[in-house]
């Protein structure tokens, strides 16, 4: 597997993982690049914020040694590991659908996601529900917006829906205080994906929307 490392030590292993981001790959190349990046920045560790020399670190990796790193898994998976030392390691590795795209399982996942926003303030995956007045996005006001979640609010504002965000949204749809009829999943690793049990026209539209773009990645 390739591996890139902020270590020059041959014998550097990392220890105690406290951050771990993983991010879709298109064609050796990471399409959400600038947004990954910035998601990264804003995130918090037991130390203090992401530090500017990581993000430059993984910038460097990314464009001197992603492309050649990927050709492997070039529609796989790159994957950022931070330590409780603040060391770093980036591989790839192949990309795995989800077992089940069903509401309950991908909620499961967003309660996951919403558990690491409360240590790092970034939450890889987020639930987002199609209402009468827009679109609820359940994620913290004081969160920062994971790299996929900042395209797909930027698509929902460009196509004209209102977003707002809803701290409570899981725990809304979980009880049912909130009747849904359309609900989708965006994260890092999976785009968009659009329940089988809870499919609408608009996650429908924006997952459409980001295999676009991993498609236009592939035909460069």
């Amino acid at each position: 597997m390739y591996e890139s490392t902020n270590q020059t030590d041959p014998d550097f292993t990392l220890g105690t993982p406290e951050l771990v981001c993983r991010w879709r790959l298109s064609s050796c190349a990471l399409p959400l690049e600038n947004r990954h990046l910035r998601a990264l920045k804003g995130r918090t560790l037991p130390r203090g914020m992401v530090s500017t020399e990581l993000v430059a670190w993984a910038k460097q990796h990314i464009e001197w040694t992603l492309t050649d790193g990927a050709a492997d898994h070039p529609d796989g998976v790159l994957m950022i590991v931070v330590d409780d030392h603040g060391r770093a390691a980036m591989s790839v590795g192949p990309f795995e659908p989800l077992e089940s795209t069903r509401l309950s399982a991908l909620l499961g996942r967003v309660d996951l996601a919403a558990r690491e926003a409360a240590e790092t303030g970034v939450a890889p995956e987020s639930l987002w529900v199609k209402t009468d007045e827009g679109l609820l996005w359940g994620l913290d006001e004081a969160c920062v917006p994971s790299g996929s979640a900042s395209l797909v609010e930027d698509l929902a504002r460009t196509v004209g829906f209102t977003v707002r965000r809803a701290p409570g949204l899981l725990d809304d749809v979980r009880s049912k205080r909130l009747r849904i009829d359309e609900a989708f999943l965006v994260s890092d690793e999976f785009g968009v994906v659009v329940p089988e049990d809870c499919a609408g026209e608009a996650g429908a539209r924006f997952a459409e929307g980001y295999q676009k773009l991993l498609d236009k990645m592939a035909s460069k």
